[in-house]
């Protein structure tokens, strides 16, 4: 029997109704012959719950008891699930990440994972029974709880269908596929029946939150089949798949935004080798992700440099670089919050010359300025306004006429 591993996110778990309805679409994948092994986010909103329960003890809660906390979300989305399965007939077995063996590294709130002992997995699956994981957590080799970062449960699912051999890996949530745009942004966005993983990772690093960007990256590496369903509708969703020459006759396949994000210019910087490695190996040691980056020439011995951190990092960024300016000097460090980066993705763009040129022609006629600028094979980002942000995607999505069905 081949293994099919379903990821279920919190909106497809929100109340019991719901779990009851993923319960009926479990039953029919055991009833066509497969093995099934679900992954399970925390019911929707149970997180922020938690989180906001935290926030009132202590402005900053100590890591490891936030991990702690926030592990015990998916714990109550399994048992519930397992006890819908049961009722259904189904012989279900609900597991932590520590009961499954899910060994992460030790940084607590986005841990990453080592390695997964599914000894215990195909037990269960031998003895009949449907596998309900604990998404988005782990557990250290010290036997310390640690969790993904949110929407991780994607990764999970990935990182087990990689571990199982499965023959595929569905991922369940609250829209029918992978669009061409936020649909509750652009009215006009296009569910897309395909997609490659290199445009996929593009988009899910972007701002998509259809998928964890982790997630994708696993896939790709371990060839594991993925797929993107509702889990309120019947229909086949959005296929991840390698590059192909359908592929590369679409030039441009999607449109994202990302509001999450800061500028931090660091004016007035010593303009000599060596000093932007200080500053950013200070940032990269706190595990604090770097997107884009700009510096100009120099002049009289300094110069500015500029880069994008999510908005959440940007209080710690700022306190390491304030240690560093101990090392080198900086006249000014500055810092915006009110900014967004919207982006088009593409594999046909490594054919295909002017998208650039279309792209901020597009932006220039809505009078949308643009901050700074970020270029690799299949994608372009531009850093402008938070405020002009869903104006930005929507003429860029009709400048590429993406709301367009192709053939």
């Amino acid at each position: 029997m081949t293994v099919i591993v379903k990821k279920f996110g919190g909106t497809s778990v929100g109340d019991t109704t719901k779990i009851k309805n993923v319960a009926k679409r479990i039953i029919r994948t055991i009833e066509l012959g497969h093995q099934v092994v679900v992954v399970v986010s925390a019911m929707g909103g149970s997180t922020d719950r938690l989180i906001a329960l935290a926030e009132e003890i202590s402005i900053s809660p100590p890591e490891r008891e936030l991990d702690v906390l926030l592990s015990t979300g998916e714990q109550v989305s399994i048992a519930l699930l397992a006890m819908a399965v049961s009722e259904l007939g189904y012989e279900a077995i609900s597991l932590t990440g520590n009961q499954v063996g899910i060994l992460t590294d030790g940084f607590y709130s986005n841990a990453r994972i080592v390695s997964i002992n599914n000894a215990r997995i195909l037990t269960e699956l031998d003895l009949g029974k449907v596998v309900i994981l604990a998404g988005f957590q782990g557990v250290t080799i010290d036997d310390e709880i640690t969790t993904l970062g949110r929407g991780a449960s994607d990764t999970t699912a990935v990182a087990v269908a990689a571990s199982l051999g499965a023959e595929r890996c569905e991922i369940y949530t609250d829209v029918d596929g992978i669009f061409t745009a936020d649909p509750r942004i652009v009215k006009n966005a296009r569910k897309l029946n395909q997609i490659t993983h290199e445009e996929m990772l593009e988009m899910a690093g972007l701002g998509a939150k259809v998928l964890h960007s982790r997630s994708v990256e696993l896939a790709q590496k371990f060839e594991v089949p993925l797929a993107v369903r509702s889990s309120f509708h019947q229909g086949e969703g959005t296929i991840i798949v390698k590059e192909s020459e359908m592929m590369e006759r679409v030039v441009v396949s999607g449109v994202t935004s990302n509001t999450d994000q800061a500028k931090i210019s660091l004016i007035g910087i010593e303009d000599k080798p060596g000093v932007a490695a200080k500053v950013f190996q200070a940032v990269a040691e706190q595990k604090i992700n770097i997107d884009m980056i700009i510096q100009n020439i120099g002049h009289d011995g300094t110069a500015d440099l500029s880069f994008t951190v999510s908005e959440k990092d940007l209080s710690s960024t700022v306190d390491i670089i304030e240690k560093v300016r101990r090392q080198i000097k900086i006249a000014t460090v500055e810092t915006d919050s009110n900014i967004s980066k919207v982006s088009v993705v593409g594999i046909g763009m490594v054919s295909h010359v002017g998208i650039a040129a279309k792209m901020f022609s597009a932006l220039a006629i809505e009078n949308i300025n643009i901050q700074m600028i970020s270029t690799s094979e299949i994608k372009i980002s531009c850093v402008i306004n938070q405020l002009q942000t869903e104006k930005a995607v929507q003429v860029v999505h009709d400048s590429f006429d993406l709301g367009r069905s192709v053939s």
